[in-house]
């Protein structure tokens, strides 16, 4: 069902966007990726491969989901422009319906006489020879429009039920990751977290620089050499998303935090970035579940504003690794059709914070994402 409305996606992307012929390629290749990520769940064998199927399984949701919302947003905003088009040339269309009644109302031999006698009839007919061709191709023009409307709107019915399907999905896949992630037993550990130092440090840090100091002397240089410095600039982002403030860049209130803030869509997957060891997860001062990895020694890499977080401290997780799901409610077929600027920005109405920190200092992570460097 998926791969159909995928299908239906790239149908619509070439039928109404021969100008980005681009997003047809993206949603087959979403379709391909379902399909992989399907069958890798059913030949998962015990509980780590579970997790790791599961969270591929998520990931090819989120894109065949984000390809096939580009394309039915396409169809629809090329079927508002041939309406608009339609409705603007309402007063010309009539008028040559009605001339094309007329003429097909009048019998034959009318159209070729003319009062004035053989050689206004003569003229009319050259009249007539010049004006016709233009006539046919306004009545051409108006059954392609007339006719692409239909393929739109029928496309649009075969691809909502894909959408209705992907997103109910989508929403298994997360609840089954949680489950998988909850069951997972003998994980590698760099070290074994004491809870009596953690809750004494997350009783008296007053700032996220206070926590982080606390935590490099809980147990200072526990990572090992992953070179991470190599993977500057190559990073993904944990999150499907845009930077909607990037590194001290002031908010509404004038508050400038040293990091990126990621606008993403409810119940969306983060991952980690790269290697690590989880440092810290759980809730943290005003910043919602946080998750902290040390992904080399002296660096700290913090994810704050998760909904729900996996793992514990001490745990090492690799690249590409679930690390939880934002919060907030997964939007429905029309809310996740919505267009920005008709939505209110609630197409991603959560956001994650991402700080990177070296040593004791945070440094701008937009050096380190490939999404955020200049093209």
């Amino acid at each position: 069902m998926i791969r159909a409305g995928l299908l239906a996606a790239s149908l619509l992307l070439g039928t109404a966007a021969s100008a980005a012929p681009d997003l047809s390629a993206v949603a087959l290749q979403a379709a391909d990726d379902l399909q992989a990520a399907s069958r890798s769940l059913e030949a998962a064998d015990g509980a780590r491969n579970r997790v790791k199927a599961l969270t591929g399984t998520v990931e090819a949701y989120e894109n065949g989901l984000a390809a096939l919302r580009a394309g039915m947003r396409l169809a629809a905003r090329r079927e508002r422009a041939l309406q608009a088009s339609l409705a603007a040339r309402d007063e010309e269309i009539s008028q040559l319906l009605a001339a094309l009644t007329a003429m097909g109302r009048s019998p034959a031999p009318l159209l070729l006489l003319h009062p004035s006698g053989p050689i206004g009839t003569a003229r009319s007919g050259m009249i007539l020879s010049d004006v016709t061709p233009d006539v046919q191709a306004e009545v051409e023009a108006l059954r392609r429009d007339l006719e692409e409307i239909d393929a739109l709107r029928a496309l649009q019915t075969r691809a909502g039920g894909a959408l209705a399907s992907g997103l109910q999905g989508a929403q298994e896949a997360r609840t089954a990751l949680s489950q998988a992630m909850s069951d997972r037993k003998d994980l590698p550990r760099r070290f074994t977290a004491d809870p009596e130092r953690m809750r004494q440090l997350l009783e008296t840090a007053d700032s996220l620089d206070g926590f982080a100091a606390g935590l490099m002397v809980i147990e200072p240089g526990i990572a090992d050499d992953t070179g991470f410095e190599t993977l500057r600039g190559s990073l993904p982002l944990p999150v499907q998303g845009v930077v909607l403030r990037g590194y001290r860049q002031a908010d509404a209130a004038g508050v400038a935090r040293p990091g990126l803030l990621i606008a993403t869509r409810p119940g969306a997957l983060v991952t980690a970035p790269s290697e690590g060891t989880i440092r810290y997860v759980g809730p943290l001062l005003d910043y919602g579940n946080v998750m902290i990895l040390e992904p080399a020694d002296d660096v700290l890499l913090v994810l704050a504003g998760v909904g729900t977080v996996y793992g514990d401290a001490g745990e090492v997780v690799q690249a590409g690794a679930a690390l939880g799901l934002m919060g907030g409610r997964a939007p429905e077929g029309s809310e996740f059709l919505s267009e920005p600027e008709e939505s209110g920005g609630a197409e991603r109405s959560e956001t994650l914070y991402i700080e990177l920190r070296e040593g004791e200092t945070p440094v701008d992570p937009t050096n380190w994402f490939a999404a955020t460097q200049e093209k």
